[in-house]
């Protein structure tokens, strides 16, 4: 993986992948005014989400159900001093299915958030607890 941030005298930040994807990162800073994109902090939780989230995908389809909706809501804690780490995580997913069951989203979401979610592990690594419910809608 390669990944390349550039700052061009103004707010927001653009960083590039190595297929050439971008990413915008903003922040209120007093120079730059209202935030317009997502902060750095923020995007970690949306990794967090979307990272559990395709392997949920995965797992179900691999249940031979099918899925119509998945979300995630996250509610997230930070430490008061610097750095200001994540401290606590709450993610509760949110699913619709005509033929899946609230047991095969909780099977999917504890293998994702207990084995495969590499930004999950991450941040327990970083000492944060992870917690995490679902429902069916």
């Amino acid at each position: 993986m390669h990944i390349t941030v550039t700052f061009k005298g103004k707010l927001p930040l653009v960083g590039v992948n190595d297929t050439g994807h971008k990413t915008r990162f903003d922040a209120t800073m007093d120079f730059s005014g209202p935030a317009k994109y997502a902060s750095p902090m923020d995007t970690v939780l949306e990794a967090l989400g979307a990272c559990s989230m395709m392997d949920i995908i995965a797992i179900i389809k691999k249940m031979r159900k099918e899925l119509t909706m998945l979300e995630a809501d996250i509610e997230a804690q930070r430490a008061e001093k610097h750095p200001k780490v994540f401290t606590s995580i709450h993610v509760r997913y949110r699913m619709k299915s005509p033929d899946g069951t609230i047991a095969d989203l909780e099977k999917a979401t504890g293998l994702s958030m207990e084995k495969y979610c590499s930004v999950a592990a991450m941040l327990r690594a970083s000492g944060c607890n992870i917690t995490w419910s679902t429902e069916l809608v």
